[in-house]
C-alpha cells in the first residue's frame, strides 16, 4: 500500500513538471517611451503587447430642462430650495444613526447601549430645537423621505428601533396632526424631481 501511494505521488509530480515545462513564455512588447513619458500608468498584456491605460472618473451629463409653463419652473425651483434646505439634515441623520449602530454593536451591556441611544437622541433634539423646528410642513415631509433614501428605513422604523414601538406610535400620532407621516418612503421614480436635484447638487462629490 505504501509503495502504491509512493507510485501515485511520483506520477503526480512528474505530470506537474511536464505541464510546467510545456508552458511557453511569451515575450511582452513594451511601448516605446518618449522623453516626456514620465507618468506611471497601469497596463494590460494584450497578446504579448503591453497596452497602457488610465482609469477615468465617471462623468454625468445632465440635459437642460425645459418647463412647459412658468408655473412649472417656479414649482421646481421651490422644490429645489426645499430639498437643498433639508438634505444636510438627512445626511447628518445618516451619519449619526450609523455611528449609533456601531456604538451599540460594540457592547453587549444594555446600560451602555441605552446610554448611546440617549446621547444620540439628545443630539437630534438639540438640532431640532436649533434648526429643524423652523422647517415648513413641506420641508418636513421631504426630510422624512430623504431619511428613508439615505438610511433605507423610515423615520418611524428608526424611532421604533431605538425608542420602542409605543414611542414610535406617539411620535407618528403627533406628526400626523401637523401634516407629517414618519412612515413616508422614498421612490426614485415617483420622486424623480427630488432625485435629479440631489444627484446634480454635488452632495456626494
Amino acid at each position: 500500500m505504501k509503495f502504491y501511494r509512493l507510485f501515485v505521488l511520483s506520477i503526480v509530480i512528474i505530470s506537474s513538471i511536464s505541464a510546467t515545462a510545456q508552458v511557453s513564455v511569451v515575450s511582452v512588447k513594451m511601448p516605446v517611451l518618449g522623453k516626456n513619458d514620465t507618468i506611471r500608468v497601469a497596463g494590460t498584456n494584450e497578446n504579448g503587447e503591453m497596452i497602457p491605460w488610465i482609469p477615468l472618473n465617471e462623468v454625468v451629463i445632465y440635459g437642460y430642462r425645459i418647463f412647459k409653463t412658468p408655473a412649472d419652473q417656479i414649482a421646481f425651483n421651490r422644490l429645489k430650495y426645499n430639498v437643498m434646505k433639508v438634505m444636510p439634515y438627512a445626511l447628518f441623520a445618516k451619519r449619526r444613526y450609523e455611528q449609533l449602530e456601531r456604538e451599540v454593536a460594540s457592547t453587549a451591556d444594555k446600560k451602555e447601549q441605552k446610554k448611546f441611544v440617549k446621547q444620540c437622541d439628545k443630539e437630534i433634539k438639540d438640532m431640532f430645537n436649533r434648526e429643524i423646528k423652523e422647517l415648513t410642513i413641506t420641508q418636513g415631509q421631504i426630510l422624512t423621505k430623504l431619511i428613508d433614501r439615505e438610511l433605507g428605513r423610515t423615520t418611524y422604523d428608526i424611532v421604533k428601533e431605538t425608542k420602542g414601538g409605543i414611542t414610535a406610535f406617539l411620535y407618528q400620532s403627533v406628526a400626523r396632526v401637523v401634516g407629517h407621516n414618519l412612515k413616508s418612503t422614498y421612490d426614485p421614480w415617483q420622486d424623480r424631481d427630488i432625485e435629479s436635484i440631489i444627484v446634480s447638487s454635488g452632495f456626494y462629490q
